[in-house]
């Protein structure tokens, strides 16, 4: 004999908890100045949610993002994600300049070369440094944050982390991005466990090659054949394809798949 599940079934709220909406929502996207961050945007206002745009030194690039996002009530913040502090508050100035929180999209990242066999110690070390702080701790510390916000609503969140299919396959000549980015998705499955019971799924991606402004000089050089043949449909991704999914990640229907680590690299890295 079955019994119902007290919970309700996959992707209705629990007991006692407003449904999580579709649309309307109050998200908070970082790292938004440009190429993938900027899509994110777009993906969500044009869903009908408010959006604050965070940004980390690119102000100008930011502003350019918030005006060209349709509809109102998006507000632009800045926030340098490495200082705990001003990750804190980057959650409550989004929290109050949106009436609270629904949604946080975890984008903003660092990438910067430093193959091991051309890199001395010292900068070895600076980049670490950076990629840790930034790309995990920030991270980190910012979820913490907007979950205290979401849990104290009651109504339940997303959390979707961008991650990195480097995660999977290493990145020689961006080793710390690697390893941080795959922090991350551990991050993501630790908080999806741990937060499940508020109503709060937390996922993340995996992309694989990204045409942004930031890698468009190599696509357009000698390696980008090379960097394009890495998967079977001979192209990279757009970034409006990553923003799609996370914006199916973040919707009422994917609670369920909390806890994912979703591939999108084009067929480009296969993990068993």
């Amino acid at each position: 004999m079955q019994h119902p599940d007290p919970a309700g079934p996959a992707g209705s709220p629990s007991p006692g908890r407003p449904a999580f909406p579709a649309t309307g929502r109050r998200v908070l996207v970082t790292g938004a100045s440009r190429g993938l961050g900027r899509a994110l945007a777009e993906a969500f206002a044009a869903n009908g949610d408010r959006v604050a745009v965070h940004h980390g030194g690119r102000r100008r690039d930011a502003e350019t993002t918030l005006a060209g996002l349709p509809g109102d009530g998006h507000v632009l913040l800045g926030a340098d994600l490495a200082d705990p502090r001003q990750a804190a508050g980057l959650a409550d100035a989004a929290a109050e300049a949106l009436g609270g929180l629904d949604v946080l999209v975890n984008n903003a990242a660092v990438n910067t070369p430093h193959p091991p066999a051309g890199t001395s110690h010292a900068d070895w070390c600076a980049a670490w440094r950076r990629h840790v702080d930034v790309n995990l701790l920030g991270t980190a510390n910012l979820s913490h944050a907007v979950a205290r916000h979401l849990i104290d609503q009651g109504t339940g969140g997303r959390i979707v982390n961008i991650g990195s299919r480097g995660a999977f396959r290493g990145e020689p000549d961006h080793p710390a991005y690697a390893a941080t980015k795959a922090a991350v998705h551990a991050l993501g499955q630790s908080l999806a466990v741990a937060l499940a019971p508020h109503g709060i799924a937390v996922t993340s991606v995996a992309p694989g090659f990204i045409e942004t402004e930031r890698v468009a000089h190599r696509l357009a050089g000698p390696e980008g054949e090379a960097i394009r043949a890495q998967s079977p449909y001979g192209r990279v991704a757009s970034p409006q394809e990553v923003a799609a999914a996370v914006l199916w990640l973040a919707s009422p229907q994917a609670e369920w798949g909390s806890g994912a680590v979703l591939d999108l690299n084009g067929a480009s890295h296969l993990r068993s």
